[in-house]
């Protein structure tokens, strides 16, 4: 019998349904949590020419390749918005608030979630990035009863040794420390967090956290090919 993993990277991956209110912490409701779709990288491993493209936005079976990301992680947020850099007409048009990186150059998944902290209003958000169209239904639940638990600043998934920085809850009150770290001109997530109080999350579903990044990844999975 196949896995439930199996399925989804064979077909379109299933629906999120939402979990109910009573199985969230308390300190930590869902209507607290904005989800971030990080969309403002270059691209560049997807393009045949190197220049790059808006990655998301390429066709995954039937739709955006974003398009599944945001059907999974809306139920598990309050509200979901894009950080998208280019083609915004395009990235309004699946129906989400966008916002574009208040830093220059295409900065990196940093300068989305700097970004995201100035948008957003709630106490808290989840970052995942636009290729990630198998993320976990329970990704953000889990984060969060870690944070809570543990009393977490950002709470990160993980398989095995395997930390996944993109996929990561983090308290919006962090953005004065994270201004001045991508002012220092520091630019890796796990350099940014490492000093704060962090709690791992893992997760058993490696293929859960598959990102496409090139143009055969993209073909591969789009047939269903998981190997």
């Amino acid at each position: 019998m196949a896995s439930s993993a199996d399925s989804a990277l064979s077909g379109t991956p299933s629906a999120c349904t939402e979990k109910p209110e009573a199985a969230w912490p308390l300190s930590i409701p869902r209507a607290d949590i904005t989800g971030i779709i990080l969309a403002g990288g270059l691209g560049r491993r997807m393009s045949v020419d190197g220049l790059g493209l808006d990655k998301g936005l390429q066709r995954f079976r039937g739709r955006p390749m974003a398009a599944h990301a945001i059907e999974r992680l809306l139920p598990q947020v309050g509200l979901v918005a894009v950080n998208a850099n280019r083609n915004a007409d395009q990235w309004a048009a699946l129906g989400l608030p966008v916002f574009c990186d208040r830093i220059p150059d295409f900065a990196g998944p940093l300068a989305g979630l700097h970004a995201a902290m100035a948008f957003a209003t709630t106490p808290w958000l989840v970052t995942v990035p636009c290729d990630s169209p198998f993320l976990p239904c329970d990704l953000v639940i889990r984060l969060a009863q870690a944070a809570a638990d543990k009393a977490a600043q950002v709470a990160v998934a993980r398989t095995g040794n395997q930390p996944h920085p993109v996929f990561a809850l983090v308290k919006r009150s962090l953005e004065p420390d994270l201004a001045a770290f991508l002012e220092s001109g520091r630019r890796r997530i796990d350099a940014w967090y490492a000093p704060l109080q962090v709690a791992e999350v893992d997760f058993a579903d490696e293929h859960a956290f598959v990102n496409l990044n090139t143009a055969d990844e993209l073909r591969q999975f789009d047939t269903g090919g998981a190997e």
